[in-house]
């Protein structure tokens, strides 16, 4: 049985209308994998809706963050507000209503593409209706009871400094502490370290809780039923283990079903971190990896499992298995390990799988053809050369375009030098011919003038000539290289030509045995 069904049928069992919570919190560039609380999300939430109750997947955005320092990517004018919300700041582009927007509504554009069916909530607006109010009296008014537990469960020493909530300087714009004995619902008091005194209004957004409080406080807001996060949080010590006493001791709730995940780590790199920047953003992902292998890329292994994201050679490796569990899932038969990766493929869908198998164009040889075409009706030109492209669907199309846009963003930024190429308009000038290539190419020309065009038949004449020439195979594969993409090694051959318009192959062959 898959993870994603095990922990929707404990989800449903649990409650008529289960509610699945899922967050970020901007503060800088989005790692890729950010992507797999949103994808885990959705997983559960399709399971659970594949079981006929009336379940909702919220995506929590903790816009009401401070800006904790000035990351490298950002300007230097941005080091005086450090300390702001990150809703309160400015976009560094201008074109985003706040600093919090401009991070996260491109991701959140990208993940709508990956069918994550969720309702984007901005946790400064709770804020501003009040929302957080009653939980920030609770807190403030049970303060000793929140250091004693927190002491507790982490184990650190009991902190009589420790706030709760933090208000806001009307002053200076920045999260300050409050002066604990004149609280008094709705006002708390602060003396703020830029020299000013003033009060906040708990009721608007004035300040906010601490994230063991804030935590918690949204589980009572939304009642939620389970939510995936990552493992630093369900650690022994950890906000999750702080979340569930506070919101049964002071809040008077339950802690929603923990569905803690691993780490996403760039393959040769390590560990990312949310506000670093990285070479992989998850913007990055979704636009070079097809959306129904992304959402299987984080469905096949299990949560509590790390996940090794190669965005070289690993994303055409990842292409392939997803497509090969799909043909294993038309074809109605696979083996019991492969079960859970089959369940997997149809979790990818949302469980709204295609009525029949779709058209599958290899993924690798899709990476060959879009080097080949400069626009997709050209790509379409070109596996019609080799593809029967006359049964394809209208929905066949739309994947086929989505893939062929991802395989060219990976060619623009993450694939290895050895995948791409271009075909020469003509033999390069420096291309060093011998007599004896120019001969091989002299009886390929009438071979391959008139046969029958397609991959095995010009792979066995490419074979059959070199056999009998003093260049050899291998020489007669980096000639035909050479003279066509100017390196010695490329795509594989047969398939390659094939693709080409025979005239084309042939007339290039003429050219380079003169």
């Amino acid at each position: 049985m898959h993870w994603a069904d095990v922990i929707a049928e404990e989800v449903a069992n649990t409650c008529d209308h289960p509610l699945i919570a899922t967050g970020i919190s901007p503060t800088g560039i989005i790692h890729v994998g950010s992507l797999r609380e949103a994808i885990t999300g959705e997983s559960v939430r399709s399971a659970v809706e594949a079981m006929g109750k009336d379940v909702r997947l919220i995506y929590l955005i903790d816009s009401f963050d401070p800006l904790r320092k000035r990351y490298d990517f950002l300007p230097d004018e941005y080091e005086k507000y450090v300390g702001m919300p990150i809703s309160r700041i400015p976009c560094p582009c201008g074109k985003h209503r706040n600093y919090a927007h401009h991070f996260v509504q491109p991701f959140l554009d990208a993940v709508d593409s990956l069918g994550v069916k969720c309702e984007i909530i901005w946790t400064h607006e709770l804020y501003e209706e009040g929302k957080f109010a009653p939980y920030i009296d609770m807190a403030m008014k049970k303060r000793d009871q929140v250091i004693q537990i927190l002491h507790e469960v982490t184990g650190k020493d009991a902190n009589p400094d420790y706030a709760p909530y933090n208000p806001i300087c009307e002053k200076c714009g920045r999260f300050t502490k409050p002066i604990f004995d004149n609280y008094e619902f709705p006002y708390v008091w602060y003396e703020c370290s830029c020299g000013h005194c003033g009060k906040a209004d708990i009721r608007k957004a004035e300040g906010k809780l601490t994230w063991r409080l804030e935590w918690p406080a949204k589980w009572m807001i939304f009642g939620t039923s389970a939510e995936p996060f990552g493992k630093d949080h369900a650690a022994a010590g950890g906000s999750y283990d702080s979340g569930k006493r506070i919101v049964s001791e002071i809040f008077g709730g339950k802690a929603p079903y923990p569905i803690p995940y691993e780490f996403v780590q760039l393959k040769g790199v390590g560990q990312m971190h949310k506000s670093l920047g990285c070479s992989v953003t998850g913007l990055d992902a979704i636009n070079m990896t097809p959306p129904e292998v992304l959402n299987y890329l984080f469905l096949r292994v299990n949560p509590s499992k790390a996940i090794d994201y190669d965005s070289g050679l690993g994303t055409l490796d990842m292409a392939d298995e997803y497509d090969r569990m799909e043909r294993l899932y038309f074809g109605g038969e696979w083996t019991e390990s492969e079960d859970n990766s089959v369940r997997a493929y149809v979790i990818a869908q949302h469980n709204h799988i295609p009525q029949k198998l779709p058209l599958q164009i290899p993924y690798r040889h899709l990476v060959n053809v879009a080097q080949m075409a400069p626009d997709f009706e050209g790509v379409m030109e070109v596996l019609s050369r080799t593809e029967d492209m006359s049964k394809a669907s209208s929905e066949d199309i739309e994947r086929l375009k989505r893939r062929v846009s991802c395989v060219r963003y990976w060619l623009n930024g993450f694939a290895p030098d050895m995948v791409k190429f271009s075909v020469l308009q003509s033999v390069p000038q420096d291309a060093d011919l011998s007599m004896n290539e120019k001969v091989y190419f002299q009886a390929l020309v009438k071979r391959m003038n008139d046969c029958v065009w397609n991959s095995e038949n010009i792979t066995e004449i490419v074979s059959d000539i070199a056999k009998s020439s003093p260049i050899g195979t291998k020489g007669a594969y980096k000639a035909l290289y050479k003279i066509l993409i100017g390196k010695t090694a490329g795509p594989r051959l047969g398939p390659f030509l094939a693709s080409m318009d025979q005239k084309f192959v042939v007339n290039r062959l003429i050219q380079a045995s003169l």
